[in-house]
């Protein structure tokens, strides 16, 4: 396996796919429609970091990170998402990810990694509690799918040291 940085040509298409379940069958996103390769490739565009796991020449899993809110104060924050083909799951690859993700975020000067994951979902709440995030609070009631309420749980993760930043992220 190797990861990369994102290219929205080449990865896109892959990246929607790997996607649209999560949205079609489950209430890991609040999407209700799974977006189309050309919103996907604006978004990896968009983000602060994009990465892709490449088995052979599939991508089979991506970690992204965008910014937490636009508030000024919140510019060391980013908001962190990853997502394994369902062919794929339990091999490392999201931990892996997520590992260059963090290691990328930090020699951009970002601080703080936070993570928003439906609950119940433990494998998910395992996987950031693995890589050192902390539960911080729940918003309860807050997606409606499915025809059902939702609770969100919020993690975040310090990187890079407690004191003054270094520089302005980027």
């Amino acid at each position: 396996m190797t990861i990369r940085s994102a290219d929205p040509e080449l990865d896109a298409w892959a990246c929607a796919q790997i996607y649209a379940p999560y949205v079609t069958d489950t209430v890991v996103s609040f999407e209700l429609d799974p977006p189309p390769a050309p919103e996907m490739a604006q978004r990896i565009g968009d983000a602060i970091e994009w990465l892709v796991a490449i088995r052979g020449d599939q991508v089979i899993g991506y970690a992204y990170a965008v910014q937490h809110r636009q508030r000024a104060a919140y510019r060391f924050a980013c908001d962190v998402s990853v997502y394994v083909d369902r062919g794929a799951h339990r091999g490392g690859i999201g931990s892996e990810l997520y590992r260059q993700l963090f290691a990328r975020l930090e020699k951009r000067n970002y601080r703080t990694l936070c993570a928003g994951i439906t609950m119940p979902n433990d494998a998910s709440e395992g996987l950031h509690t693995a890589l050192g995030f902390t539960r911080v609070g729940v918003y309860h009631q807050i997606g409606w799918k499915f025809e059902a309420w939702h609770d969100t749980l919020w993690m975040q993760k310090h990187i890079g040291g407690a004191g003054p930043p270094a520089g302005e992220p980027g």
